[in-house]
């Protein structure tokens, strides 16, 4: 174990749920951890980082203009504490903006200079376009790779399709996919395969129930479950959990006061509430299509290591990385982001598939949808 390893990490929202299981990880892993973070007021909002943390900023979200002035807000109080940057031995930087900043903390830190690792886990818009402007960022992010000594990504389709061929990164990468994280895993059981209950043939008394769990800002996904759920009627019931993005789906509650099959169960406890919510559903729809052809084409979202951990099958688009990934014996894919082909596919499963596909799932060794600790720390024993 890397014990007194110091991390320094940069993190755009010290409540987000992705953020906060990496820095226990960390602490997990024996680091001696200091947080550099920003803050979004949408989710989360009594959190307490449980790690030593210094606050850099608040930011909004879809906030070109305020991010950039958050980043600028945000370099001095790291100048006016350098201190806390003394001995680091790995920075980590949590996204773009959080990499300018950590760039400038490397050359600011007493007693040697950390290596760099920038973790990337999304592929924004901004960096895909063809305009002035996304030029302009991609530009930014080739010189601040310069400056990196690891790249960590979560889906490998991210440097298959932009980091190799559009920013021309051929350093040291590491696959740190979006797994499932828990101190300890006993207070997580996942059932055996041997307790799924067969279920009753789907009909009006006894309807398919689609979840939808998790970060729920896709508008397109909100739209094709509405699609199905308005042509399916009582024998569909979609069922979601989680935190709403209202910025990206401004007429959820409209949405859902407008459809009797729709049901907002709210926001669930991580991880401990993962089981119910998964247990509660048939299948779970697990693709993004918030950035479609880009991002969300190639990233591998959390739902898939949530939903087939717990026995839940997923729903996903061929041709896609989750897509790719359900196709692997984690769920059904449809050929096509279209309300037809969901509504095709929900209309052929039957309550045998559905009870097949949970014991196979089931009987996939825990390791594929669980995250260790030895994971963790042999990603930044490449970059040390």
């Amino acid at each position: 174990m890397m014990v007194d390893r110091k991390l320094a990490v940069f993190g755009t929202d010290a409540a987000e749920a992705a953020q906060v299981k990496r820095m226990d990880s960390y602490l997990a892993c024996g680091f001696d951890v200091q947080g550099f973070m920003m803050r979004r007021a949408n989710m989360n909002t009594d959190f307490e980082p449980f790690w030593n943390n210094l606050h850099l900023s608040d930011v909004g979200n879809e906030n070109p203009i305020g991010r950039i002035w958050a980043v600028l807000k945000s370099i001095p109080k790291v100048i006016a504490n350098r201190r806390l940057l003394r001995d680091t031995d790995i920075i980590i930087a949590r996204n773009l903006d959080m990499l300018l900043i950590a760039a400038i903390a490397q050359k600011l830190a007493p007693g040697g200079k950390p290596r760099l690792i920038y973790e990337c886990l999304d592929i924004n818009n901004m960096m895909t376009g063809t305009g002035a402007k996304n030029r302009f960022f991609r530009w930014i992010e080739r010189r601040l790779l310069d400056k990196t000594d690891t790249l960590i990504v979560s889906a490998p389709a991210f440097i298959d399709n932009y980091f190799a061929p559009v920013q021309g990164w051929s350093g040291r990468t590491v696959l740190v996919e979006n797994k499932i994280w828990v101190n300890d895993p006993s207070a997580l059981p996942r059932p055996t395969p041997e307790s799924v209950p067969t279920r009753a043939p789907i009909s009006d008394d006894a309807p398919l129930t689609v979840g939808w769990i998790g970060t729920l800002r896709c508008q397109q996904s909100l739209d094709l479950l509405v699609a199905a759920a308005k042509a399916l009627g009582p024998k569909v019931k979609i069922a979601m959990h989680g935190v709403v993005h209202y910025h990206a789906v401004p007429d959820f509650d409209a949405t859902l006061a407008a459809n009797d099959n729709l049901v907002f169960h709210g926001p669930y406890d991580y991880p401990t509430g993962l089981a119910e919510v998964y247990a509660a559903c048939d299948v779970v729809w697990s693709q993004d299509m918030w950035q479609w052809g880009t991002n969300s084409t190639w990233l591998l979202p959390n739902r898939i290591y949530e939903a087939s951990y717990f026995g839940c099958p997923s729903l996903a688009v061929a041709g896609t990385g989750t897509g790719d990934r359900v196709d692997q014996g984690l769920g059904w894919t449809i050929p096509a982001p279209t309300a037809d082909a969901l509504i095709d596919l929900l209309t052929s499963l039957t309550a045998d598939d559905i009870t097949a596909m949970r014991k196979a799932i089931l009987a996939r060794p825990d390791a594929e949808f669980l995250q260790s600790a030895d994971e963790i720390r042999d990603a930044l024993t490449a970059a040390a």
